[in-house]
């Protein structure tokens, strides 16, 4: 009887995969294949025109999210069909479609994800892991708090998708000791779950967590005149990030209290295993110095006007290099990299720059701010966050940033809102995509530990991004102007 039930189990299951399938394939149709729609307007009257491959582009979107969500098939082949329906319905050439697999910002997560298995290799991430046991203790509350901190105040320093790769296996390690194997727990999905978001919050406090800031800030200054200084944005939005850190702690404890309130001797446990590390290694110091040396390289182009023109990528792979010439990592290690989660982020990108490319994204903008342009000052803002919030879910939230930030500073003007506060609301809501896996690396990161589905991401996103309007709106009304920001 169990062996039918579960048999029966397994059919509604397929029965499921096989809905969402024909239903993502359904929109695509759709939505390709309707009639013109109309064109969007903006304040002063210039008209975007939604083209067929914009509309394809949209379908495309519709259709991965669709079977992103429901893990139809697995979420890398998923990325590979953005691809082939591009270059199969001429929404774009397959040149274009397919070289944005290899995007520079493919390769530096790539790359992040390689300093993780060297940490994990080296023992690095053990000796972290034991470390911060030891000052944490015994509470799974204090260890869900310990971990988010870290994450956190990393992001201040490095980008947050080689934060979510350091700290994966370090999590990897804490978890091994909470003792339930590799079942999946509720602790286990707050660990990392929590991770993914938690690197975002800490990202938008400095220039150094993600390239967004600096783009944002670039836009700004095009369109207004002005520029906004490291310290400035900083000022801002340190107390939002940290905020953000702390409600997400308390976010899990509700949602994913952990089935253990401790787990006994584990300090004295951490201290035993510390020890039996002995000391720090040749490879570990090796692996640090490669490690920060790039985490310095990639810093100094916030501030030295000679290395802005060093990519990002090209400086984490020269790490990667490193590792295979001073023999820290060999062939055998490029086995562990998870190609899914490559994929996944592969294809995310892919879409992103067809919505760009073909105004699909620029059109949407303009269609949704122009529904606020008469709406008070706060309906407006919150309008925008909004926005950008969806939209970084779906594309880069560089590319977010750029085609939503220029359209809301020109409708502000009219409506006599402050751009600054236009700018900052952008940030916030643009670092922290907690709906899509493929919203931030962080995201398809944490996914690799198979704590949690894609459905219960997004089902859970959806509250903590309804926490995150919230805070954006305490911030807007309250918070900024108590700190001395015009608003309107």
């Amino acid at each position: 009887m169990a062996n039918a039930l579960l048999a029966n189990m397994d059919n509604n299951l397929k029965i499921k995969k096989y809905i969402f399938l024909f239903l993502g394939l359904l929109l695509f149709i759709i939505i390709y294949y309707s009639p013109p729609w109309p064109n969007a307007v903006d304040p002063v009257g210039k008209h975007f025109l939604l083209s067929r491959e914009g509309k394809g582009a949209l379908g495309i979107a519709l259709l991965a999210t669709t079977w992103w969500v429901f893990e139809v098939i697995p979420v890398g082949v998923t990325s590979l069909a953005i691809g082939v329906l591009q270059a199969l319905f001429f929404i774009r050439p397959a040149r274009k479609a397919f070289t944005d697999f290899m995007d520079p910002s493919v390769m530096f997560i790539f790359a992040s994800i390689v300093i993780g298995i060297v940490f994990t290799k080296t023992g690095l991430t053990r000796r972290m892991a034991y470390k911060m046991l030891i000052k944490v203790g015994n509470k799974t509350s204090m260890i869900y708090l310990g971990c988010f901190v870290l994450t956190a105040a990393l992001s201040h320093i490095m980008a947050h998708t080689a934060v979510a790769a350091t700290m994966y296996p370090l999590l990897v390690s804490i978890y091994e000791l909470y003792g339930k194997g590799e079942k999946s727990t509720k602790f286990g999905k707050g660990l990392f779950i929590g991770m993914a978001y938690v690197a975002g919050a800490g990202s938008i406090i400095t220039l150094l967590g993600a390239a967004r800031g600096a783009v944002a800030i670039g836009f700004f200054n095009d369109v207004v005149g002005r520029d906004v200084t490291f310290f400035q944005l900083s000022y801002y939005m340190f107390p939002v990030g940290w905020l953000m850190v702390f409600l997400l702690w308390g976010f899990f404890m509700l949602f994913f209290k952990p089935e253990k309130k401790q787990i006994p001797g584990l300090r004295e446990k951490a201290v035993q295993l510390n020890a039996e590390l002995g000391p720090v290694t040749g490879k570990e110091i090796i692996s640090l110095v490669i490690i920060f040396g790039c985490i310095l390289s990639m810093s100094l182009r916030s501030f030295i006007p000679a290395f802005k023109s060093l990519d990002k990528a090209a400086i984490i792979l020269t790490s990667t290099i490193l590792f295979f010439v001073t023999g820290i990592l060999d062939i055998s290690d490029l086995e562990e990299i998870p190609w899914n989660i490559i994929l996944l982020f592969a294809g995310a990108m892919s879409i992103g720059f067809c919505l760009w490319e073909t105004g699909a994204a620029r059109w949407l903008a303009v269609e949704w701010l122009m529904i606020f342009h008469q709406s008070g000052w706060f309906v407006f803002i919150m309008g925008i966050a909004f926005f950008v919030m969806i939209m970084t879910n779906f594309i880069m939230n560089v590319a977010a940033i750029a085609i939503s930030l220029p359209v809301a500073l020109v409708i502000a003007s009219y409506l006599g809102v402050a751009p600054d506060v236009i700018l900052f609301t952008s940030l916030v809501t643009a670092g922290m995509p907690f709906l899509l896996l493929v919203g931030a690396a962080p995201n398809a990161i944490a996914y690799e530990s198979k704590q949690f589905t894609a459905t219960e991401f997004f089902t859970y996103g959806l509250l903590a991004s309804i926490m995150l309007l919230m805070v954006v709106g305490f911030a807007v009304y309250i918070l900024w102007p108590m700190m001395g920001m015009t608003i309107h």
